[in-house]
């Protein structure tokens, strides 16, 4: 497994507890977690513990293609961080920083074998724009 790590960033216009809120509710999972309009999270459930499970099924909306991401919570600190546990061993941290009365919000994480790197970083930013338009929209 690679042991490279990417890292990507947003800065939101919103308090850290909406930010947390969106991030980790699986209601609002399901309005942001995809990474482009032709795609949909149909479904997410998130045990906000240490131990807890999270899963997140994507989708094509044309049904062409879909998955399931699921993970396990090795990290939760309300308003601060979270690290996921992947189901193929890699993990994903995400942090939630207070700036200026924004939100910036940065995730690390450990990049898989099969795409390229730039393909992966690009594919989680897009998700994770789509969760500050999501969050911003409120």
């Amino acid at each position: 497994m690679s042991t490279q790590k990417i890292t990507i960033d947003t800065m939101i216009d919103a308090p850290v507890a909406r930010v947390w809120q969106a991030y980790s509710t699986p209601a609002d999972i399901t309005q942001w977690n995809f990474a482009s309009d032709d795609w949909c999270c149909p479904s997410a459930s998130a045990d906000l513990k240490v131990g807890g499970a999270y899963s997140a099924r994507m989708e094509a909306k044309d049904g062409s293609f879909g998955f399931d991401f699921d993970a396990v919570y090795e990290e939760v600190e309300p308003n601060k961080a979270l690290t996921l546990a992947m189901s193929d061993g890699r993990k994903a941290r995400t942090t939630f920083e207070v700036e200026n009365g924004k939100t910036k919000v940065t995730t690390t994480f450990d990049a898989e074998d099969q795409n390229p790197v730039d393909m992966q970083r690009d594919g989680w930013q897009a998700i994770l724009n789509n969760f500050k338009r999501h969050v911003e929209a409120d």
